[in-house]
């Protein structure tokens, strides 16, 4: 893949936290499959070589993450995201047309699953896990979703609207059909709202659409 420059990945900087638009495809830390792959933390490092990682976003998944650049403020940032004090949206397009608006997935998830290493549903061995869905747009053969996460399993937003009937569009893993409109699963993180550890103001940052969702939607 190719890496955008530093400076392109940059949405806010200050003396305690950087903000960043993440790349598809782009591991945060180092991959076990492929340990000698450039990852992100890796590339950010080079130019802030002070930052320490607060929170993760798969592999596959882009859009906005944010750093720490002080231990203050990544126990700060920590406490926000264990107690789940932050908020994440994430858009996404699914294959299909849900019949309905809004919808709330609860079912239970069982992480790390075979030798795939799937997140599974299961409502009586597996751990609590929600997510609120709202259409936002509707297209012919797909939709694009917005997803809140009110907890943090594994893979849950790809497995809910999975356990749902409308996977993700390219995500062959959750039995998706293979598709040439996109290589990854369509999941970008579009805003993270959190406390900043220093002015204690509730701010919210924004990432645009990746290329390949953008040009989906475009073509749709």
């Amino acid at each position: 893949m190719i890496i955008p420059p530093v400076k392109k990945l940059l949405l806010y900087e200050d003396g305690d936290i950087l903000v960043v638009n993440k790349p598809a495809n782009l591991p945060v830390l180092p991959d076990g499959w492929e340990p000698d792959a450039p990852y992100l933390l890796q590339i950010l490092l080079e130019k802030f070589p002070e930052l320490l990682v607060a929170h993760r976003l798969d592999k596959v998944t882009s859009g906005v993450m944010v750093f720490a650049r002080t231990p203050e403020a990544h126990r700060a940032l920590n406490i926000q995201f264990e107690k789940h004090t932050t908020q994440k949206i994430y858009h996404a397009i699914c294959v299909g047309n849900p019949k309905w608006d809004q919808h709330t997935a609860k079912h239970k998830l069982r992480l790390n699953v075979g030798h795939s290493h799937r997140t599974v549903v299961d409502n009586g061995q597996g751990k609590p896990a929600e997510t609120s869905f709202t259409v936002l747009k509707r297209f012919p053969r797909f939709s694009l979703l917005e997803a809140i996460p009110a907890t943090g399993r594994t893979h849950q937003i790809r497995v809910h609207a999975y356990a749902l009937g409308f996977p993700l569009l390219g995500d062959t893993l959750y039995s998706a059909p293979p598709t040439d409109l996109i290589d990854r699963p369509a999941l970008h993180a579009q805003s993270l709202t959190f406390t900043h550890p220093s002015s204690a103001e509730v701010v919210t940052f924004t990432a645009p659409y990746p290329a390949d969702m953008a040009q989906v939607l475009g073509k749709s």
